[in-house]
């Protein structure tokens, strides 16, 4: 599952819920009774909302968030509404409104300069909007967007489908190059920081390392040096030399992009989490990352589990554990700091050295679907089942 995957998970929830609406239950009980919350604490539960702002212009579960990298003072929300707003974090006025889509915005991203915002629906429309003038510049159609990404250096988007192709624009020309491959989901993508290549995960577990310029695989990793079973997602490291890849098969991959060898493997299976069952079931990896400052990564889990590991060692050095699924995590820019949203609609933040939580925010009344962080770790931005996206001040003590 990712992000969007779970909606697909919720709605099933949603409709047993609108089943239930119908069911005349007798005698409620004893609201006392243990395993029951009394209406003054499911009120009490409600009420909190550590949120500096809310941003209510939605009218549908908010799938994704993103900030403007120049100066984070800018956030682009996609939701179920097949509609995106652009809007100010410090105020939550709309400084755009993307319309025109045809099914829910599920990708939402500001080009390297800020100048321009991507947005794209599960349909496979895609839109790049000019933030200063408001205009929508350019639109194309492929087959269903699954991830979609601006290249970090120049004006050029980067789209994954759900029959296997990646396509690359440049944008506003519109010149296109696709990169194909077996006839199987395009699942997650990453350009590398030297924007000359693209790392791209598949359904059927394999990972490949596209050469943009000259349009062909440089490595393809599969079989058993690939994942056994379809990728969830992926990161790079600083430098892109390692890449790090998730997925439904429970394990996290670490891969040389330059060899493209396997280096390592992470996987807490050997020691299951708490509450975990003795089943066969895997524990899909739902997202991974580095961290910028020290030799570690994080890998989180359906189950719950954050799992923090040393690179060298490849050894498991925390294990953070949640009450529900994580559905993303993100390390600060430059600290030891990893924040993760979850089912819960909780955003926890942990330091990655002690394995403590040093925070918890609060406020959403369904699960966070994304979230992110700015460039100082000073606030964040979720997006939410509840159809609000809140925007959060992350106060320590260190800071």
């Amino acid at each position: 599952l990712n992000n969007i995957g779970n909606y697909f998970l919720y709605t099933k929830n949603y409709d047993l819920a609108d089943d239930l609406e119908d069911v005349d239950f007798e005698d409620p009980g004893n609201a006392d009774d243990e395993g029951w919350e009394t209406e003054d604490e499911m009120e009490a539960d409600m009420e909190q909302d550590d949120s500096e702002l809310t941003f209510s212009k939605h009218t549908g579960l908010v799938f994704c968030v993103s900030l403007d990298p120049l100066t984070n003072s800018l956030a682009v929300t996609g939701g179920e509404d097949d509609r995106a707003f652009v809007w100010r974090v410090n105020d939550g006025e709309v400084l755009l409104e993307c319309m025109g889509h045809k099914d829910s915005v599920t990708c939402a991203v500001f080009s390297h300069d800020s100048s321009l915002v991507a947005t794209g629906d599960m349909s496979g429309l895609i839109k790049v909007w000019k933030v200063e003038t408001k205009e929508e510049i350019w639109s194309f159609e492929v087959g269903d967007l699954e991830w979609m990404e601006w290249h970090p250096g120049a004006p050029v988007l980067l789209a994954g489908t759900n029959d296997g192709n990646v396509w690359m624009w440049k944008i506003p020309a519109g010149d296109c190059k696709t990169f194909q491959s077996a006839a199987c989901q395009s699942t997650s993508g990453k350009i590398l920081p030297d924007g000359k290549r693209a790392a791209v995960g598949y359904e059927d577990g394999t990972m490949r390392v596209w050469d943009l310029k000259q349009g062909n695989a440089v490595h393809v990793i599969k079989g058993q040096d690939g994942h056994q079973g379809a990728l969830t997602c992926l990161a790079c490291n600083k430098d892109g030399s390692l890449v790090l890849t998730g997925s439904v098969d429970g394990n996290a991959k670490l891969i040389n992009t330059s060899t493209g060898k396997v280096v390592g493997v992470f996987s807490v299976d050997k020691g299951k989490g708490r509450g975990s069952k003795d089943e066969d079931d895997n524990n899909s990896v739902e997202s991974v990352g580095f961290c910028n400052i020290l030799p570690l990564v994080a890998v989180a889990y359906l189950d719950g589990t954050l799992a923090i590991y040393d690179l060298p060692t490849q050894a498991l050095r925390h294990r953070c554990q949640h009450e529900a699924g994580i559905v993303h995590l993100q390390w600060e820019e430059s600290s030891s700091v990893v924040s993760t949203c979850s089912l819960d609609g909780a955003l926890r933040l942990w330091d990655a050295r002690s394995g403590y939580m040093v925070s918890e925010y609060r406020g959403h009344a369904a699960e966070i679907l994304d979230f992110t962080i700015n460039r100082e770790a000073s606030l964040a931005v979720t997006a939410s089942g509840d159809n609000q996206a809140k925007v959060f001040c992350l106060q320590r003590p260190d800071r």
